[in-house]
């Protein structure tokens, strides 16, 4: 079924989510639908159904909100799985159902301990059994880039058979080069006899560096009609492929591609940064498209090349994937309907008036203290308030501190636990790590900072400051993400957020990679 449309597969919330520490909750996850929903991708894949309470909340939730694009929801090969994930797509205007099991020996032997014949007779039954609640059904063999030719070929002749209507073969390791990869797609093609019945998916991680190049490999070479991928290449491990690198590539490179796509490349960096923001995973300032200096010319040739002709070194627009130098800046002055359509603009919808007066109130407190306010700090401030189903057990209050040269830095902090005040002390090695210690010496969480992060929100030094911690603590893994003009401040922030996340002890079923 080769045409020549390019179908968008979102996994940023299901398969992005799976990085460690990158877990939201499902107003975040809504937020993030709605902008992925402005950038016009085909398919998002909100969740797994199956694996927790929160994420069948979350699928449920997207699917009641989001119009314009397919709701999909990953699901073992089994009944009770897929029935799960039908009853979240339920409010859905279009939904897919993503079933998969593993078709590898390594992983039949040694993961699932079940015979080829097993699996192949699984994969069938669960197909035909997602077929008769939801029209849409997606097949993947995970590990399928590893398995034998043969056996793939027998087990998805058969699932086709029994309706399903793409089918995804994802490198689940990262193990393909481009080439390779693409002919291995290509002769799946050639072999099965009913190939032509479905859409052919694939779905790269980055281990080698190659997802993006393995993904348009299976795309030319292989005639695949769909690109599973992540805002800014989010995934457990080294990542997967990135959204903004595959559009773009297609985009730019359209005389050898020849493919359209239905995505609005000029909300891109809003999505990326939104994602960034969110989850506390900073972009590379090199990274292409989304990083800071993807349209940055340092070298005297470059500049003086860009500016005689733009396309001396610029194979795109910035202004084309939402990169502005001429942003509208708001400031303590601006009024409530101006910051509403701010909000509105950046895809942030808060569903109550009192939460936007909330919002705004945090806005002209922010405003009092810097002149200039910018898109970036915005979501920031909405991510950082952002409003969670979960009471959260730690909130800052205040803090404060001093630091001196020659001198050991002294910090106080005042915060909440389960509504309560409390006051903690502590000195440090510099005043982050004493406002740190004093939370520590009254929560005795016994967690261990696994990463500390500082990111400037917007370029000046009255921007604020973005800092992620990382925690670990019993196997688990968890992100906070504060911000703050005061960077020590926003790392208090920081930390509560992720105290916070360590208390929500909900668990999740490993997926599909």
């Amino acid at each position: 079924m080769a045409t020549d449309k390019l179908i968008i597969f979102d996994t940023t919330l299901r398969d992005g989510e799976q990085s460690p520490g990158a877990s939201m909750n499902k107003d975040e996850k809504l937020r993030i639908a709605r902008q992925l929903e402005r950038l016009k991708v085909d398919v998002i894949e909100a969740g797994f159904a199956a694996s927790s309470n929160g994420d069948f909340d979350a699928i449920q939730l997207i699917a009641s909100h989001i119009k314009d694009a397919t709701i999909c929801s990953l699901s073992r090969a089994n009944d009770r799985d897929i029935s799960r994930a039908a009853e979240a797509l339920k409010g859905a205007n279009s939904a897919r159902i993503h079933t998969f099991i593993a078709t590898s020996a390594l992983h039949m032997e040694k993961k699932l301990r079940m015979t080829p014949d097993e699996v192949f007779e699984q994969a069938k039954q669960s197909v035909r059994f997602a077929r008769n609640l939801v029209g849409d059904i997606e097949f993947s063999p995970e590990d399928g880039y590893r398995s034998d030719m043969d056996f793939l070929c027998r087990v998805l002749e058969a699932v086709i058979k029994e309706g399903a209507t793409t089918i995804n073969v994802p490198d689940t390791v990262g193990y393909a080069v481009p080439e390779l990869y693409g002919n291995f797609i290509k002769t799946l093609r050639e072999r099965i006899p009913n190939s032509d019945k479905a859409i052919w998916s694939v779905h790269c991680h980055n281990d080698l560096g190659m997802a993006v190049a393995n993904s348009l490999a299976g795309v030319k070479i292989g005639g695949a009609r769909q690109v599973e991928c992540t805002i800014n290449g989010l995934g457990e491990r080294a990542g997967n492929c990135s959204l903004e690198e595959v559009v773009m590539a297609v985009r730019t490179r359209k005389d050898y591609f020849g493919l359209t796509m239905n995505i609005d490349p000029i909300h891109i960096v809003a999505a990326s940064r939104m994602v960034s923001q969110t989850t506390g995973f900073v972009v590379q300032p090199n990274k292409a498209v989304v990083g800071a200096n993807a349209f940055a010319h340092a070298s005297g040739i470059h500049q003086d090349g860009v500016l005689k002709a733009r396309d001396t070194y610029e194979i795109m627009r910035a202004e084309d994937v939402g990169w502005s130098a001429n942003k509208i800046v708001l400031g303590k002055l601006s009024g409530r309907n101006a910051f509403k359509q701010r909000l509105q603009d950046l895809g942030v919808q808060l569903e109550s008036e009192s939460e936007i007066n909330a919002a705004f109130a945090r806005f002209k407190e922010l405003a009092d203290r810097k002149s200039d306010i910018f898109d970036e700090d915005i979501l920031a401030l909405v991510s950082d308030e952002s409003v969670s189903d979960e009471i959260e057990q730690y909130a800052f209050v205040s803090l404060s501190q001093h630091s001196e040269t020659g001198e050991r830095p002294q910090a106080s902090i005042v915060f909440t636990a389960n509504g309560k005040e409390f006051k903690g002390s502590s000195d440090g090695n510099g005043p982050v790590d004493a406002s740190l210690k004093a939370i520590e010496s009254h929560v005795k969480s016994g967690a261990e900072m696994v990463l500390y992060s500082v990111n400037a929100i917007s370029g000046s030094t009255e921007s604020q400051g973005e800092v992620t911690v990382r925690l670990q603590n019993s196997g688990r893994v968890v992100n906070g993400v504060g911000s703050d003009p005061d960077i020590v401040v926003a790392s208090a922030k920081a930390y509560l957020s992720a105290l916070n996340k360590l208390q929500n002890k909900a668990d999740r079923v490993a997926a599909q990679g």
